[in-house]
């Protein structure tokens, strides 16, 4: 379960973001599930959820005892879904959490500590769209000079022939599914508030760019990755693709679609080719969940192969992709039962309470990639044998995410 590692320290130097009650006022459920009484009705689990990690992670920037402190796109999520649960419900304390986390990198000339923009790194892309949120919310101009040095290295990113961002600098062209998710709802927001629509265009451009190289014509899927030169080992010779189709790879790319969209103007001569995809991409995802959980395993298409596991941050992000995309019109309307099914799935499966009511989220895989050193082959006996890390943020923000957008 949870570790208490480090908490009586990181309460001491941070007292700010300590748990607030909200006033007797305030909207939505008290914020401690284990102080309920047995014969009330417990908050919702996107609320149980955030307790529990504010409780036992109360700073962000060491969620789940990190060994270090970066600017890290997974810890920023998991900020920006406790965020918007803050919003919903009303806690001041959600939000301070999630700000608390930016304005520890954000200098007042803008400047980002731990960001190095000479790596070119599609990763450190998706905090920024935390700054677009606090920028709206307060009109400080840090913010927005963080903005435009992130946007800055957009406008540098490394580009294959064919215009697909460089994943990252030392990834020479290659284009991850993962970096859709961490660039293009962030373009696409930024071309909203900023009045940018180039970036709307490019966010398009590079969904489209992605899906066309890497979808599997026979099942729908994409694979994790493609490079165009088809010089690394896990490069195909004549697809460029990477050999298997990772499931947290496909939930990156589903979430960019929904999220996208959230800022795509209805006139957008892109928004119905972002919608065609989504559909087809959710229909792929359909037909590989296993029928007896309602889950989806690490590697999607081979559930029966000894070693592969029904992995829950994957789960978390189709569950929020069918429920919301279903809520707004992109996808049918059964899509939302289908993702009540899995929610109930992913409890059965992924969620344990401990006796104090505090809420963990189990078989989340931690850190996966492709290539470096030791060298990532892309094989499905890579795939099964990284880490599996409890309550890692990869889950848990989705499936905050997932619990709001189906009201649990």
């Amino acid at each position: 379960m949870w570790s208490f590692k480090n908490i009586i320290a990181v309460i001491q130097l941070m007292p700010s973001i300590r748990r607030e009650e909200p006033s007797a006022a305030a909207a939505g459920p008290s914020p401690a599930p284990d102080c309920q009484p047995s014969d009330q009705k417990q908050p919702p689990w996107a609320v149980r959820m955030a307790d529990s990690v504010l409780k036992h992670s109360p700073d962000l920037l060491l969620y789940n005892d990190a060994p270090k402190i970066k600017w890290k796109y997974d810890f920023a999520m998991l900020g920006m879904a406790i965020d918007k649960l803050g919003s919903k419900e009303k806690y001041e304390s959600y939000s301070s959490y999630n700000s608390h986390f930016v304005n520890y990198f954000i200098e007042a000339d803008g400047s980002i500590l731990m960001y190095d923009i000479e790596k070119y790194n599609l990763d450190y892309v998706n905090p920024a769209k935390n700054l677009i949120t606090l920028y709206e919310r307060t009109g400080e101009e840090r913010y927005e000079m963080a903005i435009e040095l992130i946007v800055s290295q957009l406008e540098e990113q490394p580009r294959t022939n064919s215009g697909g961002f460089f994943h990252k600098l030392r990834y020479p062209y290659q284009m991850w599914l993962d970096g859709i998710y961490m660039a293009s709802p962030f373009m696409a927001q930024y071309a909203s508030v900023f009045d940018e629509p180039k970036w709307a265009d490019e966010a398009v451009y590079q969904i489209s760019h992605i899906y066309n190289k890497t979808r599997d014509e026979e099942s729908g899927l994409l694979y994790h990755a493609w490079q165009e030169t088809r010089e690394e080992a896990w490069s195909d010779p004549i697809s460029g693709c990477s050999p298997n189709f990772w499931g947290r790879a496909m939930g990156w790319y589903a979430m960019s679609l929904a999220d996208t969209l959230d800022y795509l103007p209805e006139e957008h001569k892109g928004r119905d080719r972002i919608i065609a995809i989504l559909n087809e991409v959710v229909s792929s995802l359909m037909k590989v969940r296993d029928e007896e959980s309602k889950l989806w395993y690490q590697v999607l298409d081979m559930g029966d192969k000894e070693g592969n596991y029904l992995e829950a941050s994957a789960s978390a992000m189709y569950v929020y992709v069918f429920a919301k995309a279903s809520k707004k019109g992109y996808i049918s309307s059964e899509f939302f039962d289908y993702a009540m099914e899995s929610f109930d799935g992913m409890l059965d499966e992924f969620i344990k309470v401990d006796d104090d009511g505090m809420v963990s989220m189990q078989n989340i895989v931690g850190g996966t990639g492709l290539g470096g050193d030791p060298y990532r082959d892309g094989s499905f006996e890579y795939y099964i044998s990284e880490d599996i890390i409890e309550n890692d943020a990869k889950g848990v923000g989705p499936f905050i995410l997932a619990a709001m957008e189906l009201d649990r």
